[in-house]
């Protein structure tokens, strides 16, 4: 009697093991998705403040531009070079056009291109009035100056209504941006590929096919291929498997390595796991499955795979 009661010790120890695992499991998710939460606040903050920093550039490179009109037209009519100056307005073009990628973007970098090209401006300026007092024509360019800032007026009119369109833009592009995080995400997810699941009897012969009879299965073992994809990261991955009998039950046994992992914020027994280190080459694993002594019903099984917040794969078998 006293064994009896030492054996019923051991199981209820292991049963309150098994719990405190599952407790502190719960707590390690619970804490990765705190941190990925407070990442992606972060995140949302710095394209926030990147995106005013960009509308601030984009609006001093259109007043660059428009001044830079002003003066090859101003030039030419008084027959200056302005070859120099087209130059300038190509490479502000190409620095406008790099604007659009906010992953490049160097507020730094951005601020001394500015700077460049307004000394530029004032050089121009210097020479503008070396031009007019050469050609006598000072008053009648100062009447034209005075129409031409009249039109500057209009076009910063005009930029402050490109300001708010591009705002809006660039605020559906911080939606896109998510989007595509959340692709990227999904794209990254491992996939399974030629799953087999073969039966493993007391004695370790090993059996393949896909149908088996109950007394003969002691262990289950699925084998797969993880697929090709250059965007997943090569590290360590857990990949849980789950083993659902013809009534969609999952089995499980947690004194032989069963237990629970989130999935889409909801909790789901896995029968067994396997900690892998992953290549990218089309790598073959092997989880086992021992069922714990209980025989398995007659009729179509269900195989699952879940990897880091995804099911990559699935496949079946059948007990007769």
């Amino acid at each position: 009697m006293d064994y009896n009661q030492e054996q019923k010790r051991d199981r209820k120890n292991l049963l309150w093991a098994a719990l405190a695992v599952l407790a502190l499991l719960n707590v390690v998710l619970l804490y990765f998705f705190y941190q990925e939460r407070q990442e992606n606040e972060t995140k949302d903050t710095i394209i926030a403040a990147k995106t005013e920093e960009v509308l601030s550039t984009k609006i001093k490179f259109d007043s660059i531009s428009v001044q830079l009109d002003a003066k090859i037209a101003e030039i030419q009519q008084l027959g200056g070079s302005v070859d120099s100056l087209i130059s300038l307005k190509a490479q502000l073009e190409k620095d406008m056009q790099s604007l659009k990628d906010m992953n490049t973007y160097s507020a730094r970098k951005y601020e001394d291109k500015i700077k460049n090209y307004v000394a530029i401006l004032a050089q121009k300026d210097t020479e503008i009035v070396r031009l007019r007092e050469e050609l006598g024509i000072v008053t009648a360019q100062n009447e034209e100056l005075s129409e031409k800032l009249s039109g500057l007026e209009t076009e910063r009119e005009s930029l402050q209504s490109e300001r708010q369109a591009l705002s809006d833009s660039m605020s559906t592009f911080a939606a896109q941006n998510r989007e595509l995080s959340e692709k990227v995400s999904l794209a990254s997810a491992l996939r399974a590929e030629s799953i087999s699941v073969n039966s493993i009897t007391s004695k370790g012969k090993e059996r393949d096919g896909g149908n088996y009879r109950a007394r003969r299965i002691d262990k289950l073992k699925v084998t797969f291929k993880l697929a090709d994809n250059p965007i997943a990261r090569q590290n360590q991955k857990e990949i849980y498997l789950r083993v659902l009998d013809p009534n969609g039950a999952v089995l499980s046994d947690m004194a032989t390595g069963s237990g629970a992992f989130l999935h889409n914020g909801r909790e789901m027994i896995y029968s067994s796991k396997e900690l892998i280190n992953f290549t990218n080459s089309r790598q073959e694993v092997s989880i086992m499955y021992g069922r714990g002594g209980l025989p398995l019903k007659d009729g179509k099984y269900a195989v699952e795979l879940y990897s880091e917040g995804f099911r990559i794969g699935q496949g079946e078998f059948t007990v007769k």
